[in-house]
């Protein structure tokens, strides 16, 4: 395949190893970068990613353009930018992403978790991003992957279908457009609440992490986090939290789509009940739980995900005793507030729209005429 894009990848983690290499693999010029060079000293050394993948016998080096630690020199000339990092560092890539972007590059974030699209857009407003960039957000990660070295990674498997949304959403079809060829899997999300709505990172990954803390602080993660982890009773309450979710989703006239129809539509996974769609999942075979609690499925999920969501549920009159159950559990582990720490509607600046003037901001990006000031212009 012929790189007719270049790519820039932000973050050297699970996911963005795997998402560097697999471009690359596939014929396209990559570029990746990380905060920290000493993360990427070895990736340096090699000069890419040794790539082990189950479409593969066997494990391949990917060749990268440039690796770096310089933001600047990674997105210099690509046309498409997919941010790779916990949503909890979104706030901080767009901040020095923001002198030096151009006109019409991609921003994807991979995925945006619940506002994320909303924030980057935000924050690069308040640092006085000159250019017009295209914002989007994707409603998971494309791949269930892990890296497995300083400079190697593994793909478990990769989404049948993900779920795409620009900002506003009269730009979907652009970005839909430009990566359709490495990326058939993304689809019209519809809209960035949707994407962020149907966030089911945010029902599964911190409510298992609590649920089983004492085995993954007794063992040091040494079991299936969603194998054996997903039991009848720890099912039932994501069941609940997916129920709150869906019904937070409605009031905002999003018809979002449950964890059961989220399975089949990612991994093909089918079954009668929720703990029987997960295990029915093959991709999840192998996958182990964290090592400590100290973990972004409890400090990134919690803030980035739970929190917007039981914030937009108290606005909009919606009851959310469950997830706010799991905030308060992750607020006494990790000994801080995460309330006040996470994406609340007031830092997005949406605190003052009704469920009318949000949805066409994001859809039209019509500023409502009232005026929040914090809300960058989108057309």
């Amino acid at each position: 395949m012929s790189a007719e894009k270049k790519f820039a990848v932000i973050g050297a983690g699970h996911g963005g190893k795997s998402m560097a290499a697999h471009l690359a693999l596939m014929g396209n010029s990559v570029n990746i970068f990380n905060r920290s060079s000493q993360n990427i000293s070895m990736i340096s050394s090699r000069g890419g990613i040794m790539l082990e993948s189950f479409d593969s016998p066997y494990p391949r080096m990917s060749n990268l353009n440039k690796i770096t630690s310089d933001i600047k020199i990674a997105i210099a000339g690509v046309d498409i930018i997919m941010v790779v990092v916990p949503s909890s560092a979104h706030a901080n890539i767009a901040t020095i992403m923001a002198p030096h972007l151009k006109n019409g590059q991609i921003i994807i974030l991979n995925p945006g978790r619940t506002c994320g699209a909303i924030e980057f857009v935000k924050v690069l407003h308040d640092n006085k991003c000159k250019a017009k960039p295209i914002v989007a957000e994707t409603q998971s990660l494309v791949y269930a992957s892990r890296s497995t070295g300083p400079a190697d990674a593994k793909i478990f498997s990769i989404k049948d279908a993900v779920p795409l949304a620009a900002l506003p959403s009269t730009q979907t079809k652009t970005v839909l457009d430009s990566i359709q060829n490495v990326y058939p899997q993304f689809v019209d999300g519809d809209n960035v609440l949707r994407t962020g709505l149907d966030n089911i990172g945010a029902i599964f990954h911190p409510a298992l992490s609590i649920l089983n803390a004492g085995r993954i602080e007794s063992t040091q993660g040494n079991f299936q986090f969603y194998i054996d982890g997903v039991t009848g009773s720890t099912a039932r309450i994501l069941e609940v939290l997916d129920r709150e979710r869906i019904t937070v989703a409605a009031a905002l006239g999003v018809n979002a789509m449950t964890a059961m129809d989220w399975l089949v539509m990612a991994y093909d996974a089918k079954g009668p009940h929720l703990e029987d769609a997960i295990k029915n999942n093959l991709s999840y075979y192998g996958i182990r739980a964290p090592t400590t609690l100290e973990h972004r499925y409890i400090s990134e999920e919690v803030p980035m995900s739970l929190v917007p969501i039981s914030e937009l549920g108290l606005k909009f009159g919606v009851t959310t005793r469950g997830i706010n159950a799991i905030i308060s559990l992750a607020n006494l582990i990790h000994e801080t507030d995460y309330k006040t720490r996470g994406r609340t509607l007031n830092k997005l600046g949406i605190n003052d729209l009704s469920v009318t003037e949000l949805k066409q901001y994001v859809t039209k990006g019509v500023i409502p005429e009232h005026g929040n000031s914090a809300l960058p212009a989108l057309i």
